[in-house]
């Protein structure tokens, strides 16, 4: 199950907060597993069951009372561990009108653990528990916790392909073709992108393959299907992340139009439950096909959406599973988000 390396939340403008939001008060320590003393807005018992219990934005919005720091200090203490969030990004978390999903965001969540004396991974914790366990004891989808390993990776191998965070190119279509095999495993997926040039020099495009847990990335092939070669590969065993360089045989020109193709040869995990498609951006259309193999044919299959990685999943639709054994999705003009099909073996 890949997931794009692109952003789906934004890290707002700064602006002034209002004076009601600061709250003053002693500040007390925190130790591992508890948190002790008397603090400020909340009491120590309920700072303590916000962490346990979740979730995550009513346990921010706890510490961050407890502590008695308005949110401009919070931004300067952020500031000063080098983490650049916004004060409309801080108080959209602790609403619990977004989640932190950018790795610069959830350095972010990291560094506030420190900033507002709490156990270690008491914030990260409660993101990555979004999902939880899923109905009829189904193990779930990919964790937080995975994505969040998986962005940290994406973010040194990108730098050690030199990729810039904008690859110069805007997608207009993307189709792509999954194959589950007669383990149900995912197999194989094929790639066609159409894409359109916004600056001069855009020679390549940079894909990120994510396995499904207990995947071997050393054991994955990409293959160059159309109008492009295959550049560097890098692999990382331990999240089963494999991005690879695809390089054009032309420089392209801002406004030139483009069309290229791929394949990611899997077929090293167990049981495959979804196919996840992340995107940063509103772009243009977006086709999904999953064919599963005459062996291994699931007993119900439904589209779904997220609007990040630590968002509950929403717009579930049934699809029926047709003849030629495999189902699909379109999304005319897809949004920030993640769009995907997951189904039930039994």
């Amino acid at each position: 199950m890949p997931h794009a390396p692109q952003h789906a939340d934004a890290v707002a403008h700064t602006v002034p907060e209002a004076d009601a939001e600061a709250v003053t008060g002693s500040v007390t320590e925190a130790v591992t597993g508890s948190v002790t003393g008397s603090v400020s807005g909340v009491t120590a018992a309920e700072l303590d069951a916000a962490l346990q219990g979740g979730p995550f934005h009513v346990a921010l919005r706890a510490a961050i009372s407890a502590r008695g720091l308005p949110l401009q200090r919070v931004q300067h203490h952020l500031s000063r561990h080098g983490v650049k969030v916004g004060v409309t990004s801080l108080s959209y978390w602790q609403q619990g009108a977004r989640r932190p999903q950018r790795p610069e965001s959830l350095r972010a969540v990291r560094a506030l653990e420190e900033i507002l004396q709490l156990p270690d991974e008491s914030l990260i914790r409660l993101l990555a528990e979004t999902d939880g366990t899923a109905a009829a004891g189904r193990p779930a989808g990919r964790t937080y916790r995975s994505f969040l390993a998986a962005s940290d990776v994406l973010e040194k191998l990108f730098v050690e392909l030199e990729c810039p965070a904008d690859d110069g190119l805007h997608t207009l279509g993307h189709h792509e073709r999954v194959r589950i095999g007669a383990y149900r495993e995912l197999l194989e997926r094929e790639s066609q992108h159409i894409v359109r040039a916004h600056r001069d020099g855009v020679d390549r495009f940079v894909a990120v393959h994510h396995g499904d847990p207990g995947c071997a990335p050393e054991r994955m092939s990409v293959r160059a299907l159309e109008n492009c070669r295959t550049g560097r590969v890098r692999r990382h065993h331990d999240t089963g992340v494999l991005v690879a360089e695809f390089l054009f045989d032309t420089r392209l020109r801002a406004g030139d139009t483009f069309l290229f193709g791929y394949a990611v040869e899997d077929g090293t995990a167990g049981a495959c439950r979804e196919y996840v498609r992340g995107f940063g951006a509103p772009g243009g259309q977006y086709a999904l096909q999953v064919r599963f193999d005459e062996h291994a044919v699931p007993v119900r299959c439904h589209r779904f959406t997220r609007h990040s990685a630590a968002a509950p999943r929403g717009g579930r639709q049934e699809l029926a599973v047709g003849r030629h054994r495999s189902v699909h999705l379109v999304e005319p003009r897809v949004r920030s988000g993640m769009v995907g099909i997951g189904w039930d073996w039994e």
